[in-house]
C-alpha cells in the first residue's frame, strides 16, 4: 500500500522531531531528573510531536539519556509567531483596505507574502501539533483564509500571465526553468459566471496597483501555498479538514497551470497521493472537471496532456510525475468500464502517440512508470476474444457434462445388472455349497456306518465313549440294512446303544479340550509373553475375551508365528518412548385469505388457505377429481395431486360439521367453494384408503428401484469382506503388531474389535514423523507384497456403507403394508367390476416384493455373519458404521502408501541436492550476477500491490509516506502482472 512507511520518510520524521527548527537559543543542557518526572516529561513531548505509533514505539526505547535530549529539544523549540500573526497577515493581503491600522500596514510593506507564506510553511512543518490544530481550529479558520489567497493568486496568474512571465526569476524556484504557456489554453481562458470574473479582476487589479502591501511574485505565492497545503494534510486532523473543504483540492488542481515544471511535479504527487484515499479519486476527478471548466478546456486533462507531450525542455521529475498520475487517475479506480473510459479517454489525447516518442529516453525512472502503466492496462480487444473463447468453452463443457452424465449413466445401469447377477450367482453358489456340504456328510456317515459292520467284538472301553450318547443321524437309505453288531464278550461290558435304531454302533465325535477355569469351554492355548528391548507405547484397542474368539476370523489366525518374520528391531527403534530399557516400571403465517363475507366456511383460517391452495393447483372439476379417486385413476389424477389430496383429507371434527350442516338442511350454496369442495371429497366412501392405495401404486416401482441396489450392496460387500483371505491375514499381521506392544504390560489378546483399527492412525512413532500404520504398510511391502491390494476384494464396500439396513427393512415393511391393503381394496371390489389397474397392478407387483423380500433376507444374513466373523454383534452395530471402518481403514491405508512415497522421494531429493550444491561452480555465479546487473534497470522490483487507504488510516507522516513510496515503487494492481505477459508495446524497451 502507498500509505506503508519508507525507511527514508520515518528516518526523516525523527530528525525533525529530534532537531526541529529552533526559533530560540539553546542554553546548557540540564542535568536528568529522576525515572518518574523524566517518564512524564518524555510522554508531554511525544504527544506534542503527534507521532505515528511505530515511531513513538521506536522513540520510547531510547534509553534515559536520549530520552531527555529529545525532552529538552521539545521543551526549548518555540514558535516564532502564533497562528493568528499568520492568519492576520494573509488576511490583509487578501483586502489591505480593511486594516484601520496603520502599524500593521508598516509591518506588511515590511515583509513580503511570499516570505510570510514561507515561514508560515516552516511553522507547519515543524512547530507542535498543537500549533497545528490552534491554526485550523474554527475560531481562525486558517484553512479557508489560506484556500482563499491562494485562489485569488491563481486568478490573477489566469488574467495576467505576462507579469510573471516577464519578472525576474523566483526567489523560490531557483533550479525550476519558465516555460512558455499554451497560447491555446490562453486563447480559451474565460469565467463561467460573470460576477467571478469582475470580483478576480478587482483583486488582480488590486494586487497591481497597491502600494501600501508588498506582493510577492504570484507564481512563488501559488509554489509556496501548495506547500503549505502538503503540510497541512501532512497531519490527521489536518487532511480531514482539506478532505471536507468544498475549494481546497479544485485550487490545488488549477495550479496545474503554473508556469514551473517544479510546481507542476509538485501538485502531481499531491494529486496521485490523494487519490489512494479513500473517496479521494472521485474529488480528483471533480477537480478536473472543475479545471476544464474554469480553463475553458474542449476535453478533460487537455492541459495535462499538452504540457507532457508538447514540453520545450524535457523535465525529468515532472515527466515522471505526470506519468505516475496517469496511472493512478486511470488505474486505481475498481469500477473496470470506468477505467475502461479513462483509459480511453487519455488514449485519445494522444497518450500512445507520447508514449512512442518517450520510448528512447536515457532515464531509468520514467520507463517504470510507463511499464506500470501498460502493465495495468486493459486490452478490451483482448477481453472480447477472452470472452468468446470463454462462452464457446462453456457450451464445450456443457456438451461434455451431457455426454459424461449419459455415459455416467449407462454405466449406472450396468452396474446394477451387474450387481444384481453376482448377487444371483452368489445365492446360486450358496446353495450349491450348502448341497454339496449336505452330501458331504451324508457320505461321511455312510462311510461310518459302512466301518460300524467291522469293528471288532471285544472293543476295550474308552473314555471318549463313556456314558450315554445320541447322535441324530439320517434315516437308512431303503434296500440297504445293517446287521446287529456281534455281542461282546463277558469280560467287558457293552458299550450303550445308540438312540438311532436300525444303524449299526458307532463312536460320538470326542469333545474339544477344556480351557482351565472355564468349565465347558474349549481349551485354547495360552500366548506367552513378549519382552521388547525398549518401553514401547500402548495400543488402545478394544480386545476380545477369549471365549468370544471361538467361531470368528481369529480363531483361525496365528500371530506369534509371525514373530520370527517381522523385523521388530526396526518397529523398536521407531516406536520406542525412551533409551531406557524396559525393566523400568411450516405453515405460512402470511396474510391470512379472509373468506367473502357473503359465503360462510365451516372450516379453520388456516384449513380454509389450504385447500384454497390446494384446490387452485388440481385443474380439475370437483366431479372429475371424485370419479378419479374412485376409479383409482393415475392418469386422470396424477401422483403430484394424490399427494397434495392425502395432505387435506376432511378430519373427524370437519366430518361431524358438514353432516350436522346437511342434517339441519341449510342451503350448500351459502358454503364457501373450498367447504363445498370438502363436501364432495367427503361422499367418497374409504377416501383415506383409496388415496393411500393411489399413492402407493404410483411410488411402488419407484420404490423398489431404490432399495433394490442398497440391498445388493450390503450383500455383495458382506459376501467379499467375508471371504476375503488377504484381510484375514492382513488382521493377523496388525494382530502381532499390537500384542508385540502390549504383551509385557496387558498381555497378549486373542483378537480386536474392529474400532482399534482407528488407533493405528494415531499411535506415532518417537519423533512424530511415522504412525502405526505407516510401519505396518511398509512391513507388509517388505514381507507380504500380495497384501498390499487387499481392498480388490471389498466390492460396492463404499457404497454399502451409505446404507441404513434399519430404513431399508422398514420401507419393505411400509411396502407390505401398502400392498396388503390394495388387495383386500381389489377382494372387496373384484365382484363388480374392480378397476383394472389394480388388477394389472397385483399381477406386476407381488412378484417383484417377494424378490425385494428375498433380498433383504439374504443381505440381513450375509451381515450377520460378516459381522459375527469379526466378533462383533450385528444387534449393536449398523451397517453403515460397519463397513465405514473398512473403508476409512482402505482410505487410510493407501494414503499411507503415498506418504511413504513421499518421504522417500524427499530423502532422494534431498540427498541430489546436497550432492547438486558441491558441484556448483564460481564462474556460474558470476555469470548470473553479470546477468542480474544488466537487467536490473529494466526489470524494476515490483513491490506489493498498493490498495485504497481508508479516512481513518491517515496518520502524521502519512501523506509523505504516499508520495515517497509511489517515487520508490509505481502502482501496479493485482492482475496486473497476469496481463504484462500478453500485453507488448513493440520496440519498447521498457
Amino acid at each position: 500500500m502507498g500509505g506503508t512507511a519508507s525507511s527514508s520518510s520515518r528516518s526523516s520524521e525523527v530528525g525533525r522531531s529530534e532537531s526541529s527548527n529552533r526559533m530560540s537559543i539553546i542554553g546548557p543542557r540540564l542535568p536528568i531528573p529522576d525515572n518518574a518526572e523524566l517518564e512524564q516529561r518524555f510522554a508531554a513531548a511525544l504527544a506534542s510531536m503527534d507521532l505515528p505509533p511505530d515511531k513513538a514505539k521506536v522513540l520510547k526505547g531510547y534509553d534515559d539519556q536520549r530520552k531527555w535530549e529529545l525532552v529538552c529539544d521539545q521543551e526549548r523549540v518555540s514558535a516564532k509567531e502564533s497562528p493568528e500573526s499568520y492568519i492576520s497577515r494573509l488576511r490583509l493581503y487578501l483586502n489591505p483596505q480593511s486594516s484601520k491600522s496603520t502599524k500593521n500596514l508598516k509591518n506588511l510593506c515590511n515583509t513580503s507574502s511570499t516570505k510570510t507564506l514561507k515561514e508560515l510553511e516552516i511553522s507547519l512543518r515543524t512547530n507542535h501539533i498543537e500549533w497545528v490544530r490552534h491554526f485550523l481550529c474554527e475560531e481562525n479558520n486558517g484553512l479557508d483564509v489560506l484556500v482563499d489567497y491562494l485562489s485569488q493568486t491563481q486568478e490573477h496568474m489566469r488574467f495576467y500571465p505576462e507579469e510573471s512571465v516577464d519578472r525576474p526569476r523566483s526567489v523560490v524556484d531557483l533550479n525550476g526553468s519558465r516555460a512558455s504557456g499554451m497560447a491555446s489554453v490562453q486563447q480559451n481562458q474565460s469565467m463561467t459566471s460573470w460576477s467571478l470574473a469582475r470580483n478576480s479582476k478587482r483583486y488582480a487589479s488590486h494586487r497591481l496597483s497597491t502600494s501600501k502591501v508588498r506582493f510577492g511574485e504570484a507564481t512563488d505565492d501559488v509554489h509556496v501555498c501548495i506547500m503549505c497545503l502538503r503540510a497541512i494534510m501532512n497531519h490527521q486532523n489536518g487532511f480531514n479538514l482539506v478532505f471536507g473543504h468544498k475549494q481546497a483540492i479544485n485550487c490545488i488542481a488549477l495550479s496545474l497551470n503554473h508556469q514551473n515544471f517544479r510546481t507542476k511535479t509538485l501538485v502531481l504527487e499531491l494529486l496521485a497521493a490523494v487519490c489512494l484515499v479513500s473517496g479521494g479519486h472521485e474529488m480528483i476527478v471533480t477537480a478536473f472537471d472543475n479545471f476544464k471548466k474554469v480553463c475553458g478546456e474542449t476535453h478533460r486533462f487537455e492541459t495535462l496532456m499538452h504540457h507532457f507531450g508538447n514540453f520545450e525542455e524535457f523535465h525529468i521529475d515532472f515527466m515522471v510525475a505526470c506519468m505516475q498520475f496517469i496511472n493512478i487517475i486511470v488505474h486505481s479506480v475498481q469500477e473496470m468500464n470506468f477505467r475502461v473510459h479513462l483509459q480511453h479517454e487519455f488514449t485519445l489525447l494522444g497518450l500512445d502517440k507520447i508514449l512512442e516518442r518517450l520510448k528512447d529516453t536515457e532515464s531509468d525512472r520514467l520507463p517504470i512508470q510507463v511499464n506500470a502503466y501498460l502493465d495495468n492496462m486493459i486490452d478490451v480487444q483482448l477481453l472480447l476474444e477472452d470472452s468468446d473463447t470463454k462462452a464457446a468453452a462453456l457450451l464445450k463443457v456443457d456438451e461434455l457434462s451431457n455426454q459424461l452424465s449419459h455415459a455416467n449413466e449407462r454405466i449406472q445401469e450396468h452396474d446394477e445388472v451387474y450387481l444384481a447377477k453376482t448377487v444371483q450367482l452368489q445365492e446360486q453358489l450358496s446353495k450349491a455349497s450348502e448341497e454339496r456340504d449336505r452330501l458331504s456328510e451324508l457320505c461321511e456317515q455312510l462311510k461310518a456306518e459302512m466301518k460300524g459292520e467291522k469293528l471288532p467284538h471285544n472293543v476295550p472301553s474308552s473314555p471318549l465313549i463313556n456314558g450315554p450318547a445320541s447322535v441324530n443321524l439320517p434315516p437308512t437309505p431303503p434296500g440297504y440294512s445293517v446287521p446287529a453288531p456281534p455281542p461282546l464278550p463277558p469280560c467287558a461290558p457293552p458299550p450303550p446303544p445308540f438312540q438311532n435304531a436300525g444303524l449299526g454302533a458307532s463312536f460320538a465325535p470326542p469333545p474339544p479340550p477344556m480351557l482351565p477355569g472355564f468349565p465347558g469351554a474349549p481349551v485354547v492355548s495360552i500366548k506367552k509373553s513378549i519382552q521388547p528391548k525398549y518401553r514401547l507405547p500402548i495400543l488402545n484397542w478394544i480386545a476380545m475375551k477369549p471365549n468370544d474368539v471361538k467361531g470368528t476370523m481369529f480363531s483361525e489366525i496365528d500371530d506369534e508365528k509371525l514373530y520370527a518374520v517381522i523385523d521388530f528391531n526396526q518397529f523398536e527403534e521407531y516406536f520406542k518412548i525412551g533409551n531406557l530399557s524396559f525393566d523400568e516400571t411450516y405453515v405460512d403465517s402470511g396474510r391470512k385469505a379472509a373468506p367473502k363475507k357473503e359465503k360462510l366456511s365451516l372450516l379453520e383460517t388456516n384449513r380454509l388457505r389450504n385447500v384454497a391452495i390446494t384446490r387452485r393447483k388440481i385443474e380439475m372439476s370437483d366431479g372429475e377429481i371424485v370419479k378419479a379417486i374412485n376409479g383409482l385413476d393415475l392418469k386422470q389424477l396424477s401422483l403430484e395431486y394424490v399427494e397434495i389430496l392425502l395432505r387435506i383429507i376432511p378430519n373427524e371434527q370437519e366430518l361431524k360439521a358438514f353432516k350436522e350442516y346437511e342434517k339441519e338442511k341449510k342451503p350448500i350454496d351459502q358454503l364457501a367453494d373450498e367447504d363445498r369442495f370438502m363436501m364432495n371429497l367427503m361422499k367418497v366412501e374409504r377416501l383415506g384408503v383409496k388415496l393411500q392405495i393411489m399413492s402407493f401404486i404410483g411410488n411402488f416401482f419407484d420404490t423398489c428401484h431404490h432399495l433394490s441396489p442398497q440391498l445388493q450392496a450390503v450383500f455383495s460387500a458382506s459376501k467379499s469382506i467375508r471371504d476375503s483371505t488377504k484381510v484375514r491375514k492382513l488382521f493377523e499381521v496388525i494382530l502381532a503388531f499390537g500384542n508385540y506392544m502390549n504383551s509385557c504390560k496387558r498381555g497378549s489378546v486373542y483378537g480386536f474389535k474392529l474400532q482399534s483399527l482407528d488407533m493405528l492412525i494415531e499411535m506415532k512413532s518417537s519423533d512424530k514423523k511415522m504412525s502405526l500404520l505407516h510401519f505396518i504398510v511398509k512391513t507388509v511391502k517388505e514381507k507380504f507384497p500380495s497384501l498390499a491390494n487387499f481392498d480388490v476384494d471389498f466390492d460396492y464396500t463404499e457404497k454399502a456403507a451409505t446404507v441404513s439396513l434399519e430404513n431399508v427393512i422398514s420401507d419393505i415393511s411400509e411396502l407390505e403394508k401398502g400392498m396388503e391393503l390394495t388387495k383386500r381394496e381389489y377382494e372387496a371390489r373384484k365382484d363388480r367390476d374392480p378397476p383394472v389397474i389394480l388388477k394389472d397392478f397385483l399381477s406386476n407387483s407381488e412378484d417383484k416384493l417377494r424378490k425385494l423380500n428375498s433380498d433383504a433376507k439374504n443381505a440381513r444374513e450375509a451381515y450377520s455373519k460378516v459381522v459375527e466373523y469379526f466378533g462383533e454383534n450385528p444387534k449393536m452395530i449398523a451397517p453403515g458404521t460397519f463397513f465405514s471402518l473398512f473403508v476409512r481403514f482402505s482410505k487410510a491405508y493407501k494414503q499411507a502408501e503415498i506418504d511413504l512415497e513421499t518421504m522417500a522421494r524427499l530423502e532422494r531429493e534431498a540427498l541430489l541436492s546436497k550432492a547438486t550444491a558441491k558441484n556448483k561452480t564460481t564462474a556460474k555465479n558470476k555469470t548470473t550476477a553479470a546477468k542480474e546487473s544488466r537487467t536490473a534497470v529494466v526489470k524494476e522490483p515490483r513491490g506489493r500491490q498498493r490498495h485504497v487507504l481508508n479516512r481513518d488510516e491517515i496518520s502524521h507522516g502519512t501523506l509523505d509516506d504516499l508520495i515517497n513510496g509511489l517515487k520508490e515503487t509505481p502502482y501496479r494492481r493485482a492482475d496486473a502482472m497476469h496481463r504484462n505477459f500478453r500485453h507488448v508495446v513493440p520496440d519498447c524497451p521498457c
